[in-house]
């Protein structure tokens, strides 16, 4: 049973997120992710207590600071491409570890969540391909068919929303609004962006957001941007014009790197928590409609943290 897909708080008030779950589990805590997967947890015994630990200090967070938050489901590469590589033998197997990552994100949702800390599950979603080149483009109908697949398992299941994090291009966002527009499940449109604000495929970030309404009459609930530093994007919110207000939330990356440059990277940089939270919070004075803030890729607890204090959520004593 869902909690809030019919109405969806994530415009009533601040939403914290977790941060970059599979940054945090190898670099920082050791454990072993076949192709950078947090589904590859579900094929494990110990792979829900791992989960549930990650997100512990999230929900501290939160519960000080008297905020909402989103819990994503761990299936960012769960998708049927990423059967093979991540171990799964077949794709009856990776359809049961989507539901049962949903189901525990459920659990945890059900155990901690509270009126003044209402938690949101996202049936997170990424691209097919790889999440800084966007590769071979599939047209509007094969994302569309290709992610239907993931999303029907969501929208059976307890998930509020649909979230597709890190897109790179416009046509996969659009099947993949498409797709949830067909099995009536609301969806997020979260891009990445290079450090000149624009998509990997060059493509300019408001029209691409004008594309996908277009394409969609408007279908996500809103837009975000994730995987990108803050300095990577700022300029381009400020010679922003209406679709701006189609944007409704941030997941940064801790570090100023490219995807380039991250890519070929063998450390963690965690950048400046204390930075950070105060960037995300200097532009959710300037753009209100920012309601969904938190983290990506090197970010953990200590960043969302700053974030919570910057915004004036959590107190800094």
């Amino acid at each position: 049973m869902t909690h809030f897909r019919q109405r969806l708080p994530l415009r009533d008030g601040l939403f914290l997120t977790d941060g970059g779950l599979e940054t945090v589990l190898i670099f920082q805590q050791g454990v072993e992710l076949a192709s950078f997967a947090a589904i590859d947890l579900m094929r494990r015994p110990e792979g829900p207590q791992i989960l549930r630990d990650y997100f512990e200090p999230y929900l501290d967070i939160a519960r000080s600071a008297g905020t909402g938050l989103v819990l994503e489901t761990p299936t960012w590469r769960a998708s049927p491409d990423w059967a093979e590589p991540v171990g799964f033998t077949d794709l009856s197997q990776l359809a049961d570890a989507n539901r049962r990552g949903l189901d525990l994100t459920d659990q945890i949702r059900r155990a901690n969540a509270t009126p003044t800390m209402p938690i949101v599950v996202s049936g997170c979603i990424g691209p097919r391909g790889d999440g800084y080149n966007p590769g071979q483009i599939m047209s509007v109908e094969a994302a569309e068919s290709y992610h239907a697949w993931q999303i029907e398992i969501f929208a059976n299941g307890a998930a509020d929303l649909v979230s597709a994090i890190t897109m790179t291009n416009i046509s996969e966002a659009v099947g993949i609004a498409r797709a949830a527009k067909a099995h009536s499940i609301p969806v997020v449109i979260s891009f990445t962006v290079e450090t000149d604000g624009n998509l990997p495929t060059g493509d300019d970030l408001g029209e691409a957001i004008a594309a996908v309404d277009g394409a969609t009459g408007a279908y996500p609930v809103y837009y975000m941007i994730n995987c990108a530093h803050p300095d990577h994007f700022a300029e381009t919110l400020s010679s922003a014009s209406s679709w701006r207000d189609r944007l409704g939330g941030i997941r940064a990356n801790a570090s100023k790197r490219s995807h380039a440059e991250l890519d070929c990277a063998c450390d963690l940089d965690d950048g400046d928590p204390v930075e950070l939270g105060r960037q995300l919070a200097e532009l959710r004075q300037r753009f209100p409609q920012l309601t969904v803030l938190g983290g990506c890729c090197g970010t953990d607890h200590r960043h969302i943290a700053e974030i919570a204090k910057a915004t004036g959520s959590l107190s800094s004593a």
